[in-house]
């Protein structure tokens, strides 16, 4: 490809129904204290902030911390305290948050966590910590019913009362791959569609995306039109386990701007990488179904999908973020972010779709780059001195190391995540932060992903079946998402749930 910009638009290219606009006044006047009269001043913030002040009361808390979340009605950080020190609550109300005392710890329910992994990884389910109840929440989707819907139901109550929450979903759990639209392969059985999540400079200096890793491991070649010649090769890819995949650019002079294409001309600058907080609003920008918002619900979740290689088979996948933003097939890899600016997941999977609703999982973006060892941003590349600091990503230091990721202590699950480190193809070994995801490492065979990209993972590489799904090649219209909802918390980037 020329010296031009990249053909692929960050997040997809289909027009939209809805509009994307920037208010100049939307949540302005963040950073005013106002008096909580409980020995401390409680901050009003932009969720974004939200995750820093999480992050510095987690530390000043310690093990008396049990997660927290945004308030997006009052725009403020509400943390949970178990047991806590008079005095450090006291420090923790000083830093601007919200303090509620709360039954179960962080090991309580990571514990939790670890039975449910153990006890009831079927097809189907999932789990996440929801730290506005404090429990963990556990769904079952419609292919969970007789004695695999016994099995789960005994098990939640086996954690004692208080501890977790089961619900039904309508839908299927399922990676949201198939046929056809704005980044293709051809695989044996057809094409394979997926959206692209991210533009970033990889390790080495050259340019290359990030999106799901099961695209990755699904097809090592991809093009910006249907049945185009590739323009960009997988250079790392890791799925089950996690869910992710850097893609290089062919062309080294090829030129990706850090921005997510909205539709309608609209673009939002990406500025850094953010970590997931509870209750914030986020929009999500697929080739499929284009935007939508909704809010993060949830924290370091499990999926555990059924393997599309093994009938009998599960393909789990830990720590990613949870939410009640739509997503059909085709949005797979697309982008999850913030009004600011702030890239937050890759499209991952779930159930329902954007005319019934559902829940959508998202691999954090945080994790992703650690593990690539890619930065976001455009560099020093044309054009990118006006992409609002997108070159000051330098070294993704700012993403606090993944391990900081607000919810760290409330990823309580996510700890089930260790061993993402055997995951050598994917350099996922260098997901330092991964260790504060413990458990992961429970997952049998996820640490035998040595080559995601390669097709040797346990049977991930066989994935190519995601191209069976060759009719969903037809969904080229993503234009098809028609309205525009506005976000729960008054967000002036508008889309539609």
């Amino acid at each position: 490809m020329p010296k031009r910009k990249a053909a692929i638009a960050v997040g997809g290219v289909a027009a939209l129904g809805a509009a994307a606009l920037l208010l100049p006044n939307a949540n302005a006047s963040q950073d005013k204290d106002e008096a909580s009269g409980a020995g401390g001043s409680v901050k009003t913030l932009k969720a974004g902030d939200a995750s820093d002040l999480a992050a510095q009361v987690q530390k000043i808390l310690g093990d008396a911390f049990a997660g927290s979340y945004y308030d997006s009605g009052k725009q403020q950080l509400v943390v949970n305290v178990v047991n806590g020190d008079k005095n450090v609550i006291v420090q923790a109300k000083k830093a601007g948050a919200v303090v509620r005392d709360v039954n179960n710890s962080t090991a309580e329910l990571r514990a939790a966590a670890k039975t449910l992994k153990t006890r009831a990884t079927i097809p189907g389910t999932s789990w996440a910590v929801d730290p506005r109840t404090n429990k963990v929440l556990v769904t079952a989707d419609s292919t969970v019913t007789g004695a695999k819907w016994n099995r789960l139901q005994s098990t939640v109550r086996g954690l004692g009362s208080g501890m977790a929450t089961l619900k039904k979903s309508a839908g299927t759990f399922k990676p949201f791959v198939s046929g056809g639209d704005a980044i293709f392969s051809q695989v044996q059985g057809g094409n394979v569609r997926c959206s692209l999540g991210f533009n970033v400079t990889a390790s080495d200096g050259s340019p290359a995306f990030l999106t799901a890793g099961h695209c990755g491991v699904a097809a090592k070649e991809w093009s910006d039109s249907q049945n185009g010649q590739p323009i960009a090769t997988v250079d790392q890819a890791t799925f089950p386990g996690s869910d992710f995949s850097l893609v290089k650019y062919d062309d080294t002079a090829t030129q990706a701007p850090s921005e997510v294409n909205t539709g309608n001309g609209q673009t939002v600058q990406i500025k850094q990488a953010a970590d997931a907080t509870v209750g914030e609003t986020v929009f999500r920008m697929g080739s499929t179904t284009g935007l939508h918002n909704g809010q993060v619900t949830g924290l370091d979740a499990t999926v555990n999908f059924q393997s599309e290689t093994d009938p009998n088979g599960v393909d789990t996948v830990n720590g990613l973020i949870q939410t009640n933003v739509c997503a059909e097939p085709g949005d797979s890899g697309g982008s999850l972010f913030t009004q600011e600016g702030g890239a937050v997941g890759l499209t991952s999977g779930g159930s329902g779709d954007c005319t019934n609703g559902g829940e959508t999982f998202f691999q954090p973006v945080t994790a992703a780059l650690q593990a690539t060892g890619a930065t976001l941003g455009a560099g020093d590349q044309a054009g990118g001195g006006d992409q609002a600091g997108a070159g000051d990503q330098s070294g993704a230091g700012d993403q606090a190391g993944a391990g900081d990721q607000s919810g760290a202590g409330d990823q309580s699950g996510a700890g089930d995540q260790s061993g993402a480190g055997d995951q050598s193809g994917a350099g996922a070994g260098d997901q330092s932060g991964a260790g504060d995801q413990s458990g992961a490492g429970d997952q049998a065979g996820a640490g035998d992903q040595s080559g995601a990209g390669e097709g040797d993972q346990a049977g991930a590489g066989d994935q190519s079946g995601a191209g069976d799904q060759s009719g969903a090649g037809d969904q080229s219209g993503a234009g098809h998402q028609s309205g525009s909802g506005s976000a729960d918390d008054g967000s002036s980037l508008t889309g539609s749930n």
